[in-house]
């Protein structure tokens, strides 16, 4: 009956955020100075394959000998929704900035539960080590972005490679030829609270963890128990008009406990509210604006090859 509840609740979202995401992107096209590479297999799931998919996004007049700093984009949706299509056209304003970017989608809930999404995005890591030369990927120079579940997720992967303990629980995640320089955690979802009860959100996390919300897995997939001070650089971003505003001083809690590196950038007015990932709307000035701070965030932290 539980997992009957989590995919009911799990379409109604699906098909909520579709329609607002085709509303956005209706007028997006790709931009004439890009060039993509789309529908790259990188996981060997034969149920989902579709849930194992990414693109790559650079400047169109940068040859692919030239390799470029890379982006990884983490998508969100509640851990049940999203996958690369969604994110396209803010990957693309990315790649605008100098950067070579890698979308991907992932496996999502109920169907595939944790920690399938972050052995995804560990897949997609070791792609990109596997595929630099092809693709023009410096894997000096990597960054990532994410934002609701997305940031969530990014923020878990990011913690258990910066700390040893708390990688001890994902196995799968191996030593890579790969520097996560720094990541920009937008709109995100990072600490919960037992006990797991009936509101929506709830609802999707059940659907999302094995045991549907124990506090062992709750103490597990709350990024802000695991942060250290060797967590990448951070640019922590919310907005007026987030729901999950309250969010963020949970992690900054925890990143200035562990003496960690961040910057918090809120965007909007009390008078001006905006709302949750707002940065993916490309008609939106903050959205420009936020797009570039963080992509300037990441330029601080390049090799000394890449200045």
């Amino acid at each position: 009956m539980g997992h009957f509840i989590n995919q009911i609740v799990a379409n109604v979202v699906r098909k909520t955020f579709h329609s607002m995401d085709v509303k956005r992107d209706s007028e997006q096209t790709t931009p004439k100075d890009i060039i993509r590479f789309d529908d790259i297999t990188y996981g060997n799931d034969t149920q989902w394959p579709d849930w194992q998919l990414l693109d790559v996004y650079r400047p169109k007049f940068v040859p692919t000998s030239q390799k470029l700093p890379v982006i990884v984009s983490v998508h969100g949706g509640g851990w049940v929704y999203g996958d690369k299509n969604a994110y396209q056209f803010y990957c693309m304003r990315l790649a605008q900035k100098g950067f070579a970017v890698v979308n991907f989608s992932y496996r999502l809930a109920p169907e595939s539960i944790f920690p399938s999404s972050l052995e995804d995005t560990e897949k997609v890591f070791q792609w990109i080590c596997n595929h630099a030369e092809q693709f023009g990927l410096d894997t000096l120079n990597v960054f990532a972005v994410g934002d609701s579940a997305g940031s969530h997720l990014l923020s878990l992967y990011s913690a258990a490679l910066s700390n040893q303990n708390y990688a001890k629980n994902f196995p799968f995640i191996k030593p890579k030829k790969l520097t996560l320089r720094a990541v920009a955690l937008n709109c995100g979802k990072y600490k919960f609270k037992a006990p797991i009860d009936g509101r929506k959100y709830n609802i999707l996390i059940k659907g999302y963890l094995p045991q549907h919300g124990t506090a062992e897995e709750l103490n597990l997939v709350d990024a802000t128990l695991h942060i250290t001070k060797d967590f990448p650089p951070a640019f922590i971003m919310t907005c007026k008009g987030d729901f999950y505003f309250p969010q963020n001083q949970y992690l900054i809690d925890a990143m200035e406990k562990a003496g960690a590196n961040y910057e918090f950038h809120c965007y909007g007015t009390p008078e001006n509210p905006l709302q949750h990932v707002f940065h993916l709307d490309p008609y939106l000035q903050d959205a420009d604006l936020c797009t570039k701070e963080e992509c300037t965030f990441f330029k601080k932290f390049l090799s000394k090859n890449q200045k």
